[in-house]
């Protein structure tokens, strides 16, 4: 069995080893080690492989806390310890600045950290029947695969939603249509959890009655989902949850299917941060661009600036307005819809003039805003908050060489402790 030393970590986790000449992606190993291996893919210019022993071990190297690892896809990392993860993240960042976007920040920022575990508030879980399984699978995918990982517990989801688990097999396997609930969406709130069941057909009588009695007996609301997420409905408890940012005084109410930051602790220091960066000021006008429903807008108009959000997703529009007047903030907080990737130099133009930019756009990047950023248009600051190095970087380079920006300082928040995941904040300057 080939044997390799282990030289890095690349984006998804995985060691980096250099075998003959030829790179080797090695699942389940760490920089410093020895390994032995075995190959899963082999392709011209590098292989794909996974670890059969461990030779040499590094220090930084934990035990799991979770049994399900290396079976299931959710976590990719648990083996390495959280500092040692934030530290592979940045020098993911810092690398797709360098060969991307040929430049580098100013500054590094100190990471941002929160909770390792219990800290998932939103979750996706796939359900599958598979009786020579023995029944009913609930759980993320499985690793390199579309099946289900059968999850009997999930140290990374709220200690509450993880024990609900088990109940959820016996639950799914008592209803009529099993074979027909592909998905259970699950949102934690600050006052209750939310489970939202996709059915692919109606559901009868007696399954809606199983699901309100399963509400009431283990504290959740229930919402169903017949088709796309804005036909979710709620079916027992309340119509929405909410969550909070204390620091500025705010409630945002949102449904268990909108989009919010899946790490509430580590949101709000991410919140703290964009907040400090950007430095809105009353009498300012301050766009927030890709907006939700209003995480950083809110914010920005509670302390005294004029803020502008702009959201491609009018149910998310509408939500962000309503959080807007219940926080008392609709008079210095306006909402429109727009596509965003459409972004064009009037368009832009048309929001008046702007004194300061934030922007949190999804994995695709906010290339086209870039682009329309003109000397009309052309805010002295800009944030930018990113859940993809390799379009932050893209987008960086147009704004330092074509747009005649400096990258003052970036730095990464670990939202989601034990994947490759990379969150990203910079800070640009005219």
């Amino acid at each position: 069995m080939p044997t390799a030393l282990i030289t890095g970590l690349d984006h998804e986790g995985r060691g980096v080893a250099r075998v003959e000449g030829k790179v080797v992606f090695i699942d389940g190993a760490l920089p410093g080690e020895t390994v032995e291996y075995k190959t899963l893919r082999a392709r011209p210019g590098y292989d794909h492989a996974e670890v059969m022993r461990i030779v040499h071990a590094s220090a930084q190297r934990e035990r799991p806390s979770c049994r399900h690892f290396g079976v299931c896809g959710g976590c990719s990392m648990q083996h390495l310890g959280a500092r040692a993860q934030a530290a592979v993240k940045q020098r993911v960042m810092e690398d797709a600045f360098a060969h991307l976007a040929k430049s580098k920040p100013e500054a590094l920022y100190p990471v941002i950290m929160g909770m390792s575990w219990g800290y998932r508030h939103r979750a996706r879980l796939g359900v599958r029947r598979v009786p020579s399984r023995g029944g009913v699978l609930i759980g993320f995918h499985e690793k390199r695969s579309s099946y289900i990982a059968d999850l009997s517990d999930c140290p990374v989801l709220p200690a509450k939603l993880s024990a609900l688990l088990p109940r959820l097999h016996t639950l799914i396997a008592g209803l009529s249509i099993v074979d027909r609930v592909p998905q259970i969406e699950a949102a934690v709130g600050e006052g209750g959890t939310a489970l939202v069941f996709r059915h692919l057909l109606p559901l009868p009588d007696d399954d809606v009655a199983q699901l309100k009695a399963f509400a009431a007996h283990v504290g959740v609301d229930v919402w169903t989902q017949a088709g796309q997420p804005d036909s979710a409905q709620v079916l027992v408890g309340a119509d929405s949850l909410f969550y909070t940012l204390p620091e500025f005084g705010l409630r945002l109410d949102f449904r268990p299917t909108d989009f919010i930051q899946v790490n509430a602790q580590t949101n709000r220091l991410l919140v703290r941060r964009a907040l400090q960066l950007l430095d809105p000021r009353p009498g300012e006008r301050v766009a927030d661009l890709f907006c939700g429903l209003g995480n950083f807008t809110l914010p920005i108009a509670s302390l005294g600036a004029t803020a502008i959000g702009v959201e491609g997703n009018e149910a998310l529009t509408l939500r962000a307005e309503n959080n807007a007047n219940i926080n008392g903030l609709g008079a210095r907080a306006t909402f429109h819809t727009a596509d965003l990737f459409e972004t064009t130099a009037d368009s832009l133009a048309a929001f008046g003039r702007l004194d300061k930019l934030l922007l949190d756009p999804p994995r695709e990047g906010a290339i086209a805003v870039v682009k329309a950023i003109s000397p009309r248009q052309s805010p002295p600051r800009i944030v930018y908050v990113s859940c993809n190095p390799a379009t932050l970087a893209r987008d960086a380079a147009v704004l330092v060489h074509e747009k005649g920006y400096t990258l003052r300082g970036a730095g990464i928040a670990n939202l989601f402790p034990h994947t490759s995941h990379v969150e990203s904040i910079a800070l640009f300057e005219r």
